[in-house]
């Protein structure tokens, strides 16, 4: 059903949500699980929206922080290498364009070079506000990076919406005290404020006192 949001400043998640780039996670992690004996798919079930050393956490318990950390910067290595595949989410390109003006932030796992990469390859403009992997402690769901977001914005966090596709990021927006848009199939699952299938289904408008008007169709 149509609803409507208001908000006086958005945190966008950046793989899943506003770039698809399945097609690089799926290459890296899938090795990556055949180099330890692990099960692609089950692997593939909770790298979204996690930093990778966090997701190595949750697969391989017993494990050295330090090698999680080692393998992370093997991997960002690879994943910035390789934009095959990378392209934006439907509706993403207006949907930036709308928010040009308004305030809004990348909130994202990925690192700043990887942010880049990813947003260049898919032909998207980067917002002037980014909290990337180097601006936290700790990874989704943690919501330590939305918090970081809204705050770098001058915002309270029950005035931001969160987009995001992913159950860490979802939970990560929840725990901020924030409302979430859930953006694509891997969202509905995880009881988000709203959910669209792709942002063509989202139009913001500014009102007159400043605050942000979502229509979600």
């Amino acid at each position: 059903m149509p609803s409507t949001l208001t908000a006086r400043a958005l945190l966008l998640d950046m793989d899943g949500t506003l770039v698809n780039s399945d097609a690089v996670v799926e290459r890296v992690w899938r090795a990556w699980a055949a180099e330890h004996g692990l099960d692609g798919d089950a692997v593939i079930e909770v790298v979204h929206g996690r930093q990778g050393y966090a997701t190595m956490a949750l697969l391989l318990p017993d494990r050295p922080v330090e090698q999680n950390y080692a393998d992370n910067l093997r991997l960002l290595e690879q994943e910035v290498t390789d934009t095959e595949g990378v392209v934006p989410i439907a509706g993403a390109p207006a949907f930036l364009a709308s928010l040009r003006k308004l305030p809004h932030a990348l909130v994202t796992s990925a690192t700043e070079t990887l942010a880049r990469v990813r947003m260049g390859a898919a032909a998207l403009p980067l917002p002037e506000v980014m909290v990337t992997a180097e601006w936290v402690s700790a990874s989704k769901p943690d919501p330590e990076g939305f918090l970081k977001g809204a705050a770098e914005l001058g915002f309270e966090p029950a005035d931001c919406v969160v987009f995001e596709d992913s159950e860490a990021g979802i939970a990560a927006g929840r725990a901020a005290g924030m409302r979430v848009v859930g953006v694509g199939s891997r969202a509905a699952a995880h009881a988000p404020t709203a959910q669209v299938q792709s942002l063509e289904q989202v139009r913001v408008e500014a009102a007159a006192d400043g605050s942000l008007v979502l229509h979600i169709a």
